[in-house]
């Protein structure tokens, strides 16, 4: 299968999260993939294992809240780097040591090519910080790459976010003032 799901790249905005450890990274992992999903990015991409918890999470949230988020997982990190951009896609790894985001966020927003956004979650490889299109930087303090990714993905999509609907949804909040109204069955 080629970079981005059948048929090549499609989309706009993929995830591709490195350093997932099963044993210790599963929750914070499935809170990428759901900043993910609820942002507006099209796919998920788990570097080096398959977690089937992920994957489940993925699954669950989709068929009950709507949407279609497209999931991979094992692949070579620096090799699918390397296809997306041969596929004419660009790389933005976010990493606190990086350009802060305003200075490059109309760069990176003019070009129509896909984005492949890298999240890492240990010790990051310093290959990522040379096949990367940008090493983007969200602040410059600690803080989470849940965070990181939920503020990249609202200015690079310009808070689409807001708008977006999952018609196929089997479960919509009615917002409230107080307390907490969902309707539907899942």
């Amino acid at each position: 299968m080629g970079v981005g799901g059948p048929g090549g790249l499609y989309g706009k905005v993929y995830i591709l999260r490195l350093g997932h450890r099963p044993q210790r990274d599963k929750r914070i992992t499935s809170h990428v993939a759901l900043v993910a999903r609820a942002f507006g990015a099209n796919g998920f991409i788990l570097e080096g294992v398959c977690d089937e918890a992920v994957e489940r999470t993925i699954d669950r949230i989709s068929r009950c809240w709507g949407g279609k988020l497209y999931y991979r997982c094992g692949v070579d990190g620096v090799r699918f780097i390397e296809e997306w951009r041969r596929g004419g896609g660009q790389v933005i790894h976010l990493t606190m040591y990086g350009v802060p985001l305003r200075e490059v966020l109309g760069e990176v927003k003019s070009s129509p090519s896909p984005k492949l956004v890298v999240v890492g979650a240990e010790k990051v490889d310093p290959i990522y910080y040379r096949v990367s299109d940008y090493n983007v930087s969200i602040g410059t303090q600690p803080h989470s790459e849940v965070a990181a990714l939920a503020i990249l993905l609202d200015r690079l999509l310009d808070g689409a976010w807001e708008r977006m609907e999952f018609p196929d949804a089997r479960l919509r909040i009615i917002p409230s003032p107080r307390g907490k109204h969902v309707i539907g069955d899942c």
